[in-house]
């Protein structure tokens, strides 16, 4: 084998890579919506939590948006898809539980609505937030239900052994050339 047979052959491996996959990074762009709805949701429930508490109108109001703030962080930590979140909860591994999750911060920060006199840009972001977050809750059960979480896992699991395998190969075209240059020399 002549050495550019073998340059050949190694810069097709190096090539042959595919490039991400257009499913995982929709997921992702998915994501990152949810998530940003939900800090949204959490906003507005910190201000009308505190707006109830000042107030001392309606503490059953405030109760219930800090409440709505703490399952809104887990909807956020679970669309970062920490690895320490899923060793503690696995329910939320799976998208129709983490839609209901969504679907119900959705409710809840829609449950007491402020008041017109208050400002309505506070209104405008609650239903905003809720409306978006409702909906990314509906599309999760929903696709949930037809099993894409699980596609989605082994998709990245394959992105995952696909990345080491080019990797490997890589390092072990490093390893190589020298061999190969003392060969030819």
């Amino acid at each position: 084998m002549s050495s550019t047979e073998g340059e050949s052959s190694s810069k097709n491996r190096s090539t042959a890579r595919p490039g991400p996959d257009v499913f995982l990074i929709v997921c992702r762009c998915f994501s990152v919506i949810t998530a940003l709805a939900a800090i949204l949701c959490i906003v507005v429930n910190v201000i009308s939590a505190v707006r109830s508490f000042k107030h001392g109108s309606d503490i059953f109001n405030g109760i219930s948006r800090c409440c709505g703030v703490l399952i809104a962080v887990f909807v956020v930590i679970a669309e970062t898809e920490c690895r320490f979140l899923s060793m503690i909860s696995k329910v939320l591994v799976y998208w129709p539980c983490r839609g209901i999750l969504q679907i119900l911060v959705a409710v809840m920060t829609r449950a007491y609505p402020e008041s017109s006199t208050e400002g309505n840009d506070l209104i405008l972001l609650q239903n905003v937030g809720s409306y978006v977050l409702l909906a990314c809750g509906v599309v999760y059960v929903v696709l949930g239900l037809f099993c894409i979480g699980h596609l989605k896992r082994a998709l990245q699991k394959k992105d995952v052994s696909a990345g080491r395998e080019t990797k490997d190969l890589e390092r072990q075209e490093e390893l190589e050339a020298p061999l190969v240059a003392d060969a030819v020399a």
